[in-house]
């Protein structure tokens, strides 16, 4: 039976509040007003996460007591997707990974494969899978593929618009494939080649759409500082290069690096085997990577040089200004992305952005989509 209008707002502020209100809220209310409280079992799921948040110096010991027993995180991981919705369930588990260090989500095998792939999980399987035994390590792995194809998908098409232009249905092109097909075009055209016997079309004729604009190759070189506050940026790169990769207007290159470079362009058919190769965290020697990229650049009048980094330089400032001002004297168009994704937010040294813009870089935080835009303005 559904409690009354009182009673359930009793019940929500006692769900809100937790065990410890329960008195205050029945206040001079007869015993079995407390035995009212319906949410027993969301309480539960609840507070198995988040009276971690009391100390024992505040009166929370979680061993001991009369009350039921305490969940396992399997136990935990059933009750809030029966009790909830997808994207309450999918906030409790990004806390109890985040805020309260329930690593145990990733490293059995059997709960990490129980959890909803998705782009936090990917995050939080990068963060910890140094720590990750084979079997589990393998299991990380192919929820790093689902999520990564995914988002790949929802990139993929824009890119390609983007970058290689729209496709033309005037314009003739000697390119045949399955991509450039006008369907529409060659049904049209072979409708008088219709075999009705045999109820199928004879085509004679195909025909192919062109592209508003052909292409020579551009160079894109992309170096990512892999430093633990740039995830979300090396991932999004990662992607990015990999459909830069399939593109037949760019010859790309990623590079990523801390105090370190490591090239990473004969990895890019396949992003996961690229994203599992990441260390993140470790110094940063922008100045170093900066000047290994030069050296895979042939043409600088037809290369783009993609900076991704929060600017923290951990040596001296004026090699890298140096390393850029060299790029961008040499005819190479230098972007400086202080964060490559979709939230919006970027932490970086704004001096060193300010001091690079006032030399000739373009120096933004910007979303994958618009970083695909501003290449296909340049190479048309």
């Amino acid at each position: 039976m559904e409690p009354d209008v009182t009673n359930q707002t009793l019940n929500r502020w006692r769900l809100i509040l937790g065990a410890e209100s329960e008195q205050a809220l029945c206040g001079g209310q007869d015993e079995a007003a407390s035995e009212k409280f319906v949410y027993a079992e969301m309480d539960e799921a609840l507070g198995y996460l988040y009276d971690r948040e009391y100390s024992e110096e505040q009166g929370y010991r979680r061993e001991g007591g009369q009350g039921p027993s305490q969940l396992t995180v399997p136990e935990w991981l059933h009750k809030i997707r029966k009790l909830f919705p997808k994207t309450t369930v999918e906030t409790l588990e990004k806390q109890a990974l985040d805020r309260y260090g329930l690593t145990e989500l990733l490293t059995d095998r059997k709960l990490l494969e129980s959890l909803e792939p998705n782009m936090h999980l990917l995050k939080q399987i990068m963060t910890f899978k140094s720590r990750m035994k084979k079997d589990v390590l393998h299991s990380a792995k192919a929820i790093v593929r689902t999520v990564v194809e995914e988002l790949r998908r929802k990139l993929e098409m824009g890119v390609r618009s983007s970058i290689l232009g729209k496709r033309s249905r005037h314009a003739a092109t000697p390119v045949r494939s399955l991509r450039n097909l006008n369907v529409k075009r060659t049904i049209r055209h072979n409708l008088r080649h219709y075999d009705r016997e045999r109820r199928r079309f004879v085509i004679d004729r195909l025909f192919f759409d062109g592209r508003v604009q052909s292409f020579n190759k551009w160079d894109v070189v992309i170096a990512v500082d892999e430093s633990g506050s740039m995830l979300d940026s090396v991932i999004y790169s990662a992607v990015m290069a990999s459909i830069f990769h399939r593109l037949s207007a760019l010859r790309t290159h990623l590079i990523i690096f801390d105090t370190q470079v490591v090239d990473l362009t004969d990895r890019l058919e396949d992003p996961v085997d690229l994203l599992m190769s990441v260390q993140l965290g470790g110094g940063t020697h922008i100045a170093k990577a900066l000047r290994y990229g030069e050296r895979l650049v042939d043409n600088p009048g037809r290369t783009i040089f993609v900076l991704v980094s929060d600017l923290e330089e951990g040596y001296q400032l004026r090699y890298m200004y140096q390393a850029c001002k060299d790029i961008i004297d040499s005819g190479a168009r230098l972007l400086v992305l202080t964060a490559l994704d979709y939230s919006g937010e970027a932490v970086y040294n704004r001096a060193a952005a300010q001091t690079l813009t006032d030399m000739g870089a373009h120096v933004a935080a910007i979303t994958p989509d618009a970083l695909a835009d501003w290449i296909g303005e340049v190479i048309r």
